[in-house]
């Protein structure tokens, strides 16, 4: 099959890359807002990816419980830990707990390797985030995470952007059938899967109603995506954005998971992330995803109410 190839300089976009995203109605809308102005208007939803607090080893219980108390609105649970939940016969008390408390159940994050090119393996991915779907179905969420597992980096062989377009299109039918619908996620340390015009191809051409994407603001920078790009997309296809920041060094290339910070302890530039969300009518879930150990040095509870104030400071002012 033909390798699909958008070259893009780092932080650009050119001609090819346009059009190759624009023609499949993914534009989002283009209302002029003055520079760093947030907009009376906006209103923000605030959720946890559990990834923030992961050095504490709370039960998703646990997990549910400290985001009711932080102030959260919704939460992202990881697959693992609503598989966890159900072993233990606690995952209708947690659905309980979300629909009293009115925490929404936003996004499932989960690792099935459903794009690798060996048929076996991917037939059993695809298995796997079937299951992980319905899963998300019992917990009631409506969404589910689909990264680039498998074929990120490293020795993982190469996939061609046509190549995951076809891969993507049978996990969105998998969401028809279960009522849960896969965002396709770019990692930007990814070989594969690293920029947002990458992932902006491959769903507009998978032609499909429900296709979304989970933005995230470290790995756009760390993949070499414009901000920009995000007047591409659509308040259907940006549900969630991952909210994070990173510093200004190590260099761009060599920064790790780890590496992230505190949104605004960084450099990421947030009066433009907040112009670009309101210029296109955006409005997705803002979920707070860190991987710093540094932060796990206190108690959960702080630590969450600590990421809730920050993410309030560089969306709101």
């Amino acid at each position: 099959m033909k390798k699909t190839v958008i070259d893009i300089p780092a932080f650009g976009w050119n001609r090819r890359g346009f059009l190759a995203t624009a023609g499949f109605g993914l534009l989002g809308g283009a209302l002029s807002v003055k520079a760093g102005e947030t907009p009376k208007t906006a209103t923000f939803r605030y959720a946890l990816n559990p990834a923030t607090i992961r050095g504490y080893k709370c039960s998703l219980k646990e997990q549910v419980r400290l985001c009711i108390e932080a102030g959260y609105q919704g939460i992202e649970p990881w697959i693992s830990d609503l598989r966890a939940a159900k072993e233990a016969g606690e995952l209708d008390d947690i659905r309980k707990m979300c629909a009293d408390a009115g925490l929404t159940v936003v996004n499932g994050i989960g690792f099935a390797p459903w794009a690798v090119p060996d048929a076996v393996a991917r037939e059993s991915g695809l298995e796997e985030m079937k299951r992980d779907m319905a899963l998300m179905a019992e917990a009631g969420g409506a969404f589910i995470a689909a990264p680039p597992s498998g074929v990120a980096g490293g020795k993982d062989p190469t996939v061609s952007l046509d190549e995951f377009v076809d891969r993507y299109r049978a996990v969105l039918a998998m969401g028809d059938e279960t009522g849960v619908t896969p965002i396709l996620e770019f990692w930007g340390a990814s070989k594969n899967m690293s920029r947002l015009n990458e992932a902006l191809y491959v769903a507009g051409a998978s032609g499909h109603p429900k296709v979304a994407i989970l933005a995230d603001v470290y790995h756009m920078y760390r993949g070499g995506s414009s901000y920009e790009g995000l007047r591409f997309l659509s308040p259907s296809t940006l549900p969630v954005l991952h909210v994070n920041d990173f510093p200004s060094s190590p260099a761009r290339e060599k920064l790790g998971d780890a590496d992230r910070v505190w949104p605004g302890d960084g450099i990421a530039p947030w009066a433009r992330i907040r112009d670009l969300l309101a210029a296109g009518g955006l409005n997705p879930w803002l979920s707070l995803e860190l991987f710093n150990a540094a932060y796990w040095k206190t108690t959960p509870i702080e630590t969450l109410r600590t990421g809730l104030d920050k993410m309030r400071r560089v969306f709101e002012g």
